[in-house]
């Protein structure tokens, strides 16, 4: 069987590379790259997570120039996540992100990140609820940027005002959540009920299970549905001790991500061809909707930034065997 190579809008971090590393160089984004493109990704966008100002800048510079000097990166990166810090800061919305590098939303901040860079930030994870948010999506829609809703306490009508100003996707929704809310007046049936959200989902039967995630499936629709990795240093590498954007995490051998000590995940250990297996197996998909909702679907939720900034996303070609297990067949164009 043959498809499109498959697309994750959320990557952190692989085969033993951390995207969030001030250190990182080009050899290492090509060893993520060359991982990913074995696992049927060929496209992708590297992302960088809550931090200071300070921090963030290193941190884009850096993972910049590397893909700007790695031999995949000039094909497989079109731009960058930006998840936070622009988040809510309460317990159980945080995850492990630093709540006290969260602040409100901050168009300038976003300019300041792009200066010198050869790639673009195509999206921002953002809560609504935050000062100023509402805004802000505004003037990221009118610069051609994606906007997420991600950890996120964003009620009905803040949900709805977000989607008028150009919000378009929820970041691993069912995630960055406390595991308790009120039954009716939560943000996650506030993003379920909105028809303008597309949802990315974490199909690794850690972040949610197989029935949860087939309930989200049927609600949205396949078409409107986007399997992303959210996947970290330790993802394609042994289970252990890895550095995460600053942070110790833990790969158990099931895995799962986690910080030393804490029950929330971390981000995944999760392969995109083995979500695409994921959500096959467990029923909650065909399997040409599976593939679709990792290759198609994640390409459209990209279609404003792909013609404001004249992007191209070469998504080559797979070629599956019977245990549906991708190999990389070619790109599109030389």
């Amino acid at each position: 069987m043959l498809s499109d190579g498959l697309f994750d809008l959320q990557v952190n971090g692989y085969a033993g590379v951390d995207f969030n590393d001030p250190g990182i160089r080009p050899g290492d984004v090509d060893v993520a790259l060359e991982a990913m493109l074995s696992h049927g990704v060929t496209g992708c966008l590297p992302t960088i997570i809550t931090a200071r100002p300070d921090e963030l800048r290193e941190r884009f510079r850096a993972l910049d120039a590397a893909v700007e000097g790695s031999r995949l990166g000039r094909r497989m990166v079109a731009g960058y996540h930006l998840e936070g810090p622009f988040l809510n800061d309460s317990p159980g919305y945080a995850g492990c992100h630093p709540a006290a590098a969260m602040g409100d939303p901050d168009i300038a901040l976003v300019t300041d990140l792009e200066v010198g860079l050869h790639r673009p930030i195509l999206l921002v994870t953002h809560a609504p609820e935050r000062q100023g948010a509402i805004a802000f999506v505004g003037e990221m829609t009118k610069r051609g940027k994606v906007t997420a809703i991600g950890h996120s306490a964003a009620d009905f009508e803040t949900v709805r005002r977000a989607a008028d100003a150009g919000t378009s996707l929820s970041t691993h929704l069912g995630n960055g959540l406390p595991h308790q809310l009120a039954k009716l007046e939560n943000t996650l049936l506030a993003q379920l009920a909105e028809r303008r959200l597309d949802a990315c989902l974490i199909a690794d039967g850690h972040h949610m299970s197989p029935q949860a995630l087939a309930a989200i499936v049927a609600l949205k629709g396949t078409s409107q549905s986007i399997l992303v990795t959210d996947a970290v240093v330790a993802a394609a590498a042994p289970a252990g001790t890895y550095r995460f954007a600053g942070m110790e995490v833990e790969r158990t051998a099931e895995g799962a991500v986690r910080q030393p000590g804490r029950p929330n995940l971390a981000g995944s250990a999760l392969c995109l061809d083995q979500a695409v297996r994921n959500v096959s197996a467990w029923n909650v998909a065909s399997l040409d909707d599976a593939i679709m909702m990792a290759s198609a679907n994640p390409r459209h939720a990209l279609a404003r930034p792909v013609g404001h900034y004249g992007l191209h996303l070469d998504a080559g070609r797979l070629r599956w065997n019977s245990a549906l297990e991708p190999t990389f067949d070619g790109w599109d164009a030389a």
